[in-house]
């Protein structure tokens, strides 16, 4: 299976952070999070990782390609360590890149991987989201897409404040779990929504998406809406995460999450939580 992670939105909630720099470059604790995102998908299986860019977004390439002066510098010093990770990140899987030339939305991205994709389908991973779980969160949905042979998505539980920045489902528990979504609402009010079942960026999608991408109408925003979409398909599941998912969506969750993740690395756990401590007097 491939892999399309759409990396082309302007980042405009980041500003001025963003100003010169993709918002999936911005680094959560030590690496950027589109790394997060890649190493995902390859912990999942997948070698072949198409990445939907734009004007502006060539430091994602450059970030995933070789560093001839970099790794000769680190050579030379005797900085071993440093050299295998730098080289491994550009070992990691073969990626290629197509530009999305007009900020159409989510689902005019994914159009973007129709040729690359070729009939098959595919995994989708959004470049700013992040997920943490012992089994990858989009291989769970690769094997709800086998189990079901239907197109599979991320959901969670999200709190009452938080609907509105999310597609919500509508649908019926099938399993512990997953469930068979009935209807999409792309971020309603949250005295309308269907449920607190949160889609949260990562897919797996049969390649029929394409034909219904073609044919909707834009939507919030004036924008193609892949929700809209995937309302159209004949079947599509739902699996609630088994594990953590960092929504990299504004400065707070950001900051947020590189905290957490720092938390997780035992050469600055201790130096970093007496620190919070400290100012948190």
């Amino acid at each position: 299976m491939k892999a399309v992670i759409p990396a082309a939105g302007l980042g405009t909630r980041f500003l001025p952070a963003t100003k010169a720099q993709p918002k999936e470059m911005l680094p959560v604790y030590n690496k950027p999070t589109i790394q997060y995102v890649v190493e995902e998908a390859v912990a999942s299986g997948i070698d072949d990782i198409l990445i939907i860019t734009g004007k502006g977004k060539r430091s994602i390439e450059d970030h995933f390609d070789r560093s001839f002066e970099l790794e000769h510098s680190l050579r030379n010093c005797g900085k071993m360590d440093y050299l295998e990770e730098v080289e491994a990140i550009s070992e990691m899987a073969d990626i290629y890149y197509v530009r999305q030339k007009k900020q159409m939305g989510l689902g005019d991205a994914i159009l973007c991987a129709k040729n690359h994709v070729d009939g098959q389908p595919f995994a989708v991973l959004l470049g700013d989201t992040i997920s943490q779980a012992q089994v990858p969160c989009t291989k769970q949905l690769m094997d709800v897409y086998e189990k079901y042979n239907a197109s599979a998505i991320a959901i969670e539980r999200v709190p009452q404040d938080k609907i509105e920045r999310y597609g919500i489902i509508k649908g019926q528990q099938v399993e512990n779990s997953v469930y068979r979504i009935e209807d999409m609402v792309e971020k309603p009010h949250p005295s309308e929504a269907p449920s607190d079942l949160a889609i949260t960026g990562r897919y797996v999608l049969d390649c029929d998406i394409f034909d219904h991408i073609e044919n909707v109408e834009p939507g919030v925003g004036g924008e193609i809406q892949l929700t809209d979409a995937m309302r159209q398909l004949d079947e599509i599941y739902g699996q609630i995460v088994d594990g953590k998912i960092y929504d990299i969506g504004n400065n707070v969750e950001w900051l947020k999450s590189s905290l957490e993740i720092a938390l997780q690395d035992p050469d600055v756990n201790g130096e970093l939580r007496d620190y919070l401590k400290n100012i948190l007097k």
